[in-house]
């Protein structure tokens, strides 16, 4: 080439071919193409950030939601029986009563009707259901409701003195305080 035949920057072709070694074609690109691709990459770069942290929000979303409805589900099976137990709480009560009416009137009734109460206690066992029989312990809010107070010689106070109606929990649920008279 001689210097008549000079390019000038502004007939510059844009993309030059040139043939390198086993026939693959090169491309040259000028600045300005350059500035344009390396502004593509960043704009690119920028947008494949947003869409990793919109994907990492939204798997750490899924996750969360999975264990909130593990949870449910476990605390559904755990306290299944609850509204069940509540509903048969004043049955049992009655066995109860009809056991200490019937004690010393008809011996084999009373066995019969104790044997029904002892089935439905067991079978309450099974699922987590436990008595708060509280005589004797001492007063505590968590498990017991004071109806009455007392002074009583010979107990400290604060003590459970008498049960007018025993409690019942499932786990660590209450279902029902038990019901006390409490020494002053």
């Amino acid at each position: 080439m001689t210097e008549n035949e000079k390019i000038t920057p502004e007939e510059e072709i844009k993309t030059e071919e040139v043939k390198e070694e086993h026939g693959h074609k090169k491309h040259r690109h000028s600045k300005e193409e350059f500035e344009k691709l390396e502004l593509k990459i960043s704009e690119l770069e920028g947008e494949n950030k947003k869409l990793q942290n919109e994907y990492f929000k939204a798997y750490a979303d899924t996750q969360n939601l999975r264990k909130r409805l593990e949870t449910d589900f476990e605390a559904r099976q755990k306290y299944r029986i609850q509204s069940f137990a509540v509903d048969i709480l004043p049955a049992i009560d009655n066995l109860e009563r009809a056991m200490l009416a019937l004690g010393s009137v008809d011996e084999n009734t009373a066995k019969g009707v104790e044997m029904v109460f002892n089935q439905l206690i067991n079978a309450l066992k099974k699922e987590g259901v436990e008595v708060i029989d509280p005589q004797g312990q001492t007063f505590d809010s968590n498990f017991h409701q004071g109806l009455s107070t007392e002074v009583v010689e010979g107990v400290e106070p604060n003590q459970v003195v008498q049960v007018f109606q025993k409690g019942y929990k499932l786990k660590d649920r209450i279902l029902r305080p038990a019901l006390v008279k409490v020494s002053e």
